[in-house]
């Protein structure tokens, strides 16, 4: 028992001691630990310090690098101003100098220009006492008063002038014709790409109606391409608008639009329309177009009783069925100069058969004017040569318009058939009555001219007479006149082709043998 209790004294005194030691051993560890971090925080304040001090440094260095930056490009700067405001300054000290300079020779000036304003005052003075002196000279030694003499001079002037107008207004016309067909050619081009007159329209256009508009899808095709085959292969423009069921073939050629509507309307009652099947149309179309003009050819030689033509020829007067001038068929008129050249021909004796033939053919050119370089009337004369026509029938061909002097009874006939069958009331699209009223109002015209004594509207309003007065009118004022009135018709009067302004003065004296 005793050895028991001293057993746990002896633990309870070896617990304590452990205890006690082992917070003794503690205690040092962590006064150790707290030693070395109060070491490492004062070593990391004094690196900071250091660290801090050292940014302080470069800071306040780079500072002071910007401040001497800033100073030098401000001092460069006020250089530069300052040597832009002296510059300144010597341009306006030498604008001041050169301003005065100025100032004083104004000034120098001016009192030149006074004293010259007072010279020419005083010789104004002078020259007029001397024009008084002598206006009253010539008026003591003329006779006249200043208002006689100037009525006599203005009428004098006035004859003079007359005279000179006259003559300045012949240069000048003769001056315009020399120049007028390269204008005309370029007013005539002009005018027909602005044209837009029913006349056109009506020469150049044909419809062709549609079973329905399912159809103008068909014609123009996928992506167009039938209606651009057959506007290639025709030759004429196809108008595709919003017109219900038809469509427009425009061509100034009237022969390829006959075609390209026959095309068409084949291609219509055909129904398969597909650019190989457009191709064989057109071919079947041109050919009966081809017939037709050639049995219209020949019918037309039978009609006006003529034979013995070429047949291109023939084939020529074919075409112009197709082919109008001012509203009228070409063909139709050629038929009917034919007959009235053959009649008068009859009348007085002259070759009827030739006059027949020249008729029929005067106008041959036309049906080549849309394909050929040239007027109607040097075309029909070259293949009247060339498919060896009677002499007489091409000098017939070449004067029907005057272009050259009629040497034969056959051509003036053909020239008279030729001017009264295209200017007969109702021949080119002109009623009667407005066809009178016209010849009125050209003679009307005429007539309202101080010194027209009568005036006489012939050749079916393609030319006016005028008689004038001779102790009205003189030869020089004629010319005037004659311009004048030629204005007068052309701003007041609407008339196919040109009129012809004639003038005539005549003087004369009766007496009598008693």
């Amino acid at each position: 028992m005793w050895y028991v209790f001293c057993a746990i004294i002896s633990l309870a005194i070896g617990g304590a001691a452990g205890y006690f030691f082992c917070n003794i051993y503690r205690k040092r560890t962590s006064e150790a630990k707290i030693g070395s971090a109060t070491q490492q925080a004062k070593r990391i304040i004094s690196e900071a310090i250091n660290t801090a001090e050292s940014k302080k440094k470069e800071a306040i260095l780079e500072a002071k690098d910007e401040i001497h930056r800033q100073r030098t490009e401000t001092e460069r700067e006020l250089r530069e101003r300052r040597t832009e405001v002296q510059r300144q300054e010597r341009r306006i000290i030498q604008k001041e100098e050169s301003l005065d300079k100025k100032s004083e020779n104004l000034e120098k000036k001016d009192e030149i220009l006074n004293k010259k304003i007072k010279d020419a005052d005083d010789r104004l003075s002078e020259i007029e006492t001397v024009k008084r002196g002598q206006f009253e000279m010539l008026e003591r030694i003329s006779g006249y008063t200043k208002e006689q003499a100037r009525d006599y001079l203005l009428k004098s002037l006035e004859s003079d002038l007359t005279h000179e107008k006259a003559i300045r207004i012949m240069e000048y016309q003769q001056r315009t014709k020399d120049e007028a067909d390269s204008l005309a050619r370029e007013i005539i081009s002009t005018a027909i790409q602005r044209c837009a007159a029913d006349h056109a329209a009506e020469a150049t256009v044909s419809v062709v109606p549609l079973p329905n508009d399912e159809m103008k899808g068909r014609i123009i095709g996928r992506e167009g391409r039938n209606i651009r085959t057959l506007e290639t292969i025709t030759g004429v423009d196809l108008i595709i608008d919003d017109t219900p069921e038809a469509i427009t073939v425009s061509s100034f050629d009237p022969v390829r639009r006959e075609v390209a509507r026959l095309t068409i309307e084949k291609l219509i009652a055909d129904g398969r329309i597909h650019p190989a099947r457009i191709e064989e149309m057109f071919d079947k179309a041109t050919r009966e177009v081809e017939h037709t003009i050639k049995q219209t050819g020949e019918r037309s030689l039978i009609e006006a009783g003529v034979n013995g033509i070429h047949p291109e020829i023939v084939k020529l007067l074919g075409k112009l069925k197709y082919r109008t001038s001012f509203g009228q068929n070409v063909l139709m008129h050629s038929l009917e100069v034919s007959y009235i050249a053959g009649l008068m021909a009859s009348e007085l004796g002259a070759d009827v058969k030739t006059a027949k033939r020249a008729g029929l053919l005067h106008d041959i050119g036309k049906a080549l004017d849309h394909e050929l370089d040239g007027s109607h009337i040097e075309l029909g004369v070259e293949y009247a040569k060339k498919f060896k026509e009677n002499d007489h029938v091409v000098h017939a061909i070449q004067a029907h318009h005057g272009d050259v002097e009629a040497k034969t009874i056959v051509a003036c006939l053909v020239q008279a058939a030729d001017a009264i069958s295209a200017a007969r009331p109702g021949a080119r699209r002109e009623n009667v009555q407005s066809y009178i009223k016209r010849l009125e109002k050209l003679e009307e015209i005429a007539m309202s001219f101080d010194g027209v004594d009568r005036s006489f509207a012939i050749q079916a309003g393609r030319e006016i007479r005028i008689m004038v007065r001779p102790d009205a009118v003189s030869d020089d004022k004629m010319v005037l006149v004659a311009r004048d009135i030629v204005k007068k018709i052309e701003d007041e009067l609407e008339y196919p082709g040109q009129i012809k302004v004639h003038l005539i003065r005549e003087s004369r004296t009766i007496d009598y043998a008693k």
